[in-house]
């Protein structure tokens, strides 16, 4: 079975930090894209970050404040998150999927994690 497993997420005021952190085991690592996406209380997921082949896609939103980043020996992806604002408070959830798009774009990928909350205010 594919898992996901995220950490790292909490609670920060406006322009903290934080990593969020995803294991992965049981999907063919190596060769899919990975990346993140998040959902805020009564909005639609959106897609944040995605990274395959060290070739990486950010949403306009966290582009600059977000760098994602992936240890392929280890199965683990992370997200470490800058100058944090309260519009990035939401359930970030870590996604796998053949195509980059499914996670950044359309926010439909094939295998997704439980989420871990991140919360700025």
């Amino acid at each position: 079975d594919v898992q996901l497993v995220e950490s790292g997420g909490g609670s920060v005021q406006p322009g903290g930090s934080l990593r969020l952190s995803c294991a992965v085991s049981g999907y063919p690592h190596g060769s899919a894209c990975m990346g993140w996406f998040r959902q805020a209380p009564l909005k639609e997921p959106e897609g944040v970050a995605s990274i395959a082949d060290d070739m990486t896609i950010y949403a306009d939103s966290v582009r600059g404040r977000f760098a994602i980043s992936r240890d392929k020996a280890k199965y683990t992806v992370h997200l470490v998150m800058n100058t944090l604002k309260p519009e990035d408070t939401g359930m970030y959830y870590c996604a796998a999927d053949q195509r980059c798009a499914a996670i950044v774009q359309t926010t439909t990928p094939r295998h997704w994690g439980q989420g871990t909350q991140v919360t700025v205010s």
